[in-house]
Formats: structure tokens, C-alpha cells, sequence
């Protein structure tokens, strides 16, 4: 009896409104413990903030060559094409930068396995595959070149402090945007 009373509609409304109200009260969380915060270090930045500032930042310098290869080369065995956005090399040197400074070590095995994905193999299961280390080889050389990044005894890189200094200076400039564009 009481399970006839709620109609497949009614429950996916009811559903729908949980999530928004949880999706809200995340919200209002999040915005509760930002209200006074320092932006002193990239981890207080929000990552896609911070990696589209970073990116720009490395397209404005000028001192990340952008290989010839960059516009035909697929970022895995698993893609079909090589990606859309003309500035795709940029993004992922500003996205591995940063797992470099939050988590220090990382090599090109790791960053193989953090930008892989599944693999579709037509009739079979898809498989977990990982993505070019040409590509994760090649930004972490020129992050190396540029100052950014070193070669950490215990295998992998870790960020230097020249390299510390200029992400989190990037990071406070990218804060500051992010409020001046809220407060319009």
C-alpha cells in the first residue's frame, strides 16, 4: 500500500531536490570556512583556477617550447584523436606542475598512470590504459630546464624553490581574480 502511493515521477523529484539541497549545503560549507582565508600557497587555490592562471602564465613567458609534434600527437593509445584545444600543452604542464608540488616524487611512470584511462577494444572489455610518457617526459624536462622542477634523490621530481615561489605567487594572482570577478 504504501509503496503504490509514491509514483516513479514522485520519487525522481524527491531525489532531485535531496541532491540540490546537499549540493547547497556543501555550498554554503565550502563559503563558510573561505570567508577570511589568505591565499599564501597554490593547495589554497582551487585547481582549475589555479591550472588555467598557471597556464597562461607559462604561454606568456615564453620559456615552455612548444614542440613540433604537439598539434598531431595523440596523449595515449586509447584516443582516437589528438586533443581540441591548441593550448592543451600548457594546461597539462600547469596540471602536473601542480601535482608535483602538492606530491613530491613523481615521475613519468606515475603521471603515465594518473592521465591513462580505459581503453575500448570493440567486442572486448575495456582495459585500464596508460597515456604517453613522450609527453610527460618531455614537460617535466622542460620544467626542469626552467627551474621549476628537480630530480628528487629517492626517484621521481619535486618542486624547487624557485619553483615554490613562482607557483604560489600565480596562485595569490590567481586568487585575486577570482575575487574581483565575484565581486561584480
Amino acid at each position: 500500500q504504501v509503496g503504490s502511493s509514491l509514483s516513479p515521477s514522485r520519487v525522481l523529484r524527491c531525489a532531485s531536490v535531496l541532491e540540490s539541497a546537499t549540493a547547497m549545503a556543501t555550498q554554503f560549507y565550502d563559503a563558510h570556512f573561505r570567508e577570511g582565508l589568505t591565499v599564501k600557497t597554490v593547495k589554497d587555490v582551487e585547481a582549475d583556477k589555479f591550472i588555467a592562471a598557471f597556464a597562461q602564465h607559462l604561454k606568456r613567458q615564453g620559456r615552455f617550447e612548444i614542440p613540433k609534434w604537439a598539434d598531431v600527437v595523440k596523449t595515449s593509445k586509447s584516443k582516437e584523436l589528438p586533443p581540441s584545444d591548441p593550448d592543451w600543452l600548457y594546461v597539462r604542464t600547469a596540471a602536473m606542475v601542480r601535482k608535483v608540488y602538492i606530491r613530491g616524487g613523481m615521475g613519468v611512470g606515475a603521471f603515465r598512470k594518473v592521465y591513462g584511462g580505459q581503453q575500448r577494444r570493440g567486442t572486448c572489455t575495456n582495459t585500464f590504459c596508460k597515456s604517453s610518457g613522450k609527453i610527460a617526459r618531455y614537460i617535466l624536462q622542460q620544467l626542469e630546464e626552467m627551474g621549476l622542477v628537480e630530480q628528487d634523490e629517492n626517484g621521481g621530481r619535486r618542486i624547487t624553490k624557485e619553483g615554490q615561489r613562482e607557483l604560489d605567487t600565480v596562485a595569490v594572482q590567481a586568487a585575486e581574480t577570482e575575487e574581483e570577478e565575484q565581486d561584480e
